[in-house]
């Protein structure tokens, strides 16, 4: 008799990114999913998987992607994330969060896929959060307003899809650029004063459990919008703090200051944060505590 294990195929779009990187570090090695990796660079960041370099505001490219693998789930992980530049980039981060989007969800309806797609607190204006999932959206720059018309733009599309809001992402990466954590720590390190915001509020999510609520939609076949979030509920002040001390950096070397005072193009939404019941009741969600997460991130960067 036959015991072929039918396979889960699984397509991570923006997979060199962050959260994309750990979520093909979670499935890597999993016998049930045969996964296909894509990404804006030339090379995958991890090495041995099977992967192709796509830029997703490219109709054509995303048709060929996505219809030459026809994947069961298809993770949005890609998007244009540079808040501050996206005020004068308009074009580019339309481009990329919202026609990417749309191009992603047309193809991955083409083929009646699961489409999981991420956004942000920045849909909202952070006059009093933390949000929930019903919570009426009102951003406030430009790259939320692009990250809310590439929610509706999946949403509208008929595709089946499952939005994913998350906050201040960090967490144990090992290539492109260092997560807030470890930029702390490496300029704590070097002794070097960094300014930080007291009036930026939100609760930081550990990128693990994230790659687990991602997990926990595909097991589930989950649909509608969730929130992923920590357990905390601080200021990026107090999130540095609490680094230089698990860290045993010198908390002197961080200077308070207010979000206005560093003149930055894009206005960023204060008081966010965002409530993640919903999660916790439908996806078994639970957030890693802050300690517990600093220690995963010492261990495997070895810092």
């Amino acid at each position: 008799m036959n015991n072929h294990i039918i396979k889960t195929r699984l397509l991570v779009i923006g997979s060199n990114g962050m959260l994309g990187q750990r979520i093909v570090e979670r499935y890597i090695n999993d016998d049930s999913v045969e996964m296909k990796c894509a990404s804006a660079e030339p090379e995958s960041f991890i090495p041995g998987v099977n992967y192709s370099q796509i830029d997703i505001s490219q109709k054509y490219q995303v048709r060929e992607l996505i219809l030459n693998f026809f994947p069961d789930f298809v993770i949005n992980a890609a998007a244009y994330t540079n808040v501050d530049k996206s005020e004068t980039e308009k074009e580019t981060a339309w481009k990329i969060n919202v026609n990417g989007a749309e191009n992603i969800a047309l193809y991955s309806w083409t083929i009646d896929a699961h489409m999981i797609h991420f956004s942000t607190d920045y849909v909202f204006d952070g006059k009093n959060g933390p949000y929930s999932e019903i919570d009426k959206p009102n951003p406030i720059c430009y790259y939320g307003r692009t990250k809310l018309a590439s929610e509706n733009s999946v949403r509208v599309s008929g595709v089946r899809s499952t939005i994913i809001r998350t906050n201040i992402l960090y967490g144990p990466v090992r290539n492109g650029r260092p997560d807030f954590v470890r930029w702390v720590v490496d300029s704590l390190t070097k002794e070097e004063n960094i300014k930080i915001v007291t009036d930026q509020i939100g609760n930081p999510t550990f990128i693990d459990d994230l790659a687990e609520a991602v997990s926990s939609v595909i097991k589930f076949k989950k649909e509608g919008i969730f929130n992923i979030g920590g357990r905390n509920f601080i200021s990026r002040y107090t999130f540095t703090e609490l680094i230089a001390e698990f860290f045993n950096l010198d908390k002197k070397l961080i200077t308070p200051i207010l979000t206005s005072e560093l003149y930055q193009p894009a206005p960023r939404p204060l008081k966010s944060g965002l409530l993640t019941l919903k999660a916790e009741t439908e996806l078994g969600y639970k957030p890693t505590d802050l300690t517990a997460s600093f220690e995963i991130i010492r261990s495997r960067l070895s810092l």
